[in-house]
């Protein structure tokens, strides 16, 4: 895995409580940064995650708040910049499918406004809402946003309609912040494919093994490899605007 000195670097990770999150947020206080860790401010795991982070050395920031309400995001944001002291990146990592097993793209029905709105609101808007609310301090820094996207808004088949439509849209947003927010702050995003998470864990072997014959690897991408990538990116002073498909060769 690739590495960095972060010292005196400071990240906020949204969604860092698991899967790819906590990877992510393992990741960049290894390399030294000093890392606030979003969650849900009812996650029944956050003290026993943040004790074991502190446990291991990690300077570790508790950032609650649900990126899906705005004044929840732009409060968590602010607070978690002041207990920092400053901010030099951003991962846009907080996402949901709203459900634990893929909907038919042609049952419609099951697809409800309800549903649509809690997916837009946490993958797309949500990361919009925190990009706007760290623009200030990542622009005195000269910092970077990574969002977490997918390869279900490349084409891929997600677990719904919507989860695709909301990650095609943050592939749009992050090139579109990127000129917006140039030369100041860059913005990428990486596009994993099946990684194994908690999320995924519980899948059928049948369901996994059919996306695995798709890759031209043969496996599942570990949380750590998209970490890793991420930091890259975070690192990378010359690179802007792009998404990065981290998934075994799924869209080869």
């Amino acid at each position: 895995m690739i590495s960095a000195d972060l010292s005196g670097k400071c990240v906020l990770v949204t969604g860092g409580l698991s899967g790819i999150g906590l990877a992510t947020v393992k990741t960049f206080a290894a390399c030294g940064a000093q890392v606030a860790v979003n969650h849900l401010p009812d996650d029944p795991a956050t003290d026993q995650v943040l004790d074991e982070l502190n446990k291991d050395g990690c300077l570790i920031v508790s950032a609650p708040g649900d990126v899906s309400d705005p004044d929840q995001t732009e409060t968590m944001v602010e607070q978690a910049i002041v207990a920092l002291g400053r901010l030099d990146v951003l991962i846009n990592n907080a996402g949901t499918s709203n459900t634990r097993t893929p909907i038919a793209f042609d049952d419609l029905a099951a697809m409800s406004e309800s549903f649509w709105t809690k997916i837009m609101q946490t993958n797309l808007i949500g990361a919009f809402r925190c990009a706007r609310a760290a623009f200030p301090s990542l622009r005195s820094a000269k910092g970077a946003i990574v969002s977490t996207a997918s390869v279900a808004g490349l084409g891929v088949p997600g677990s719904s309609i919507a989860y695709g439509a909301s990650k095609a849209g943050l592939i749009n947003l992050t090139r579109s912040l990127a000129h917006a927010l140039a030369p100041d702050v860059r913005v990428n995003a990486v596009a994993p494919g099946l990684v194994r998470t908690p999320w995924t864990d519980p899948w059928p072997d049948e369901r996994k093994a059919q996306t695995i014959a798709d890759c031209l690897l043969d496996r599942m991408v570990e949380p750590e490899e998209i970490a890793a990538t991420m930091l890259f990116l975070a690192c990378n002073s010359a690179i802007t605007g792009q998404t990065v498909a981290v998934d075994c060769g799924r869209t080869c």
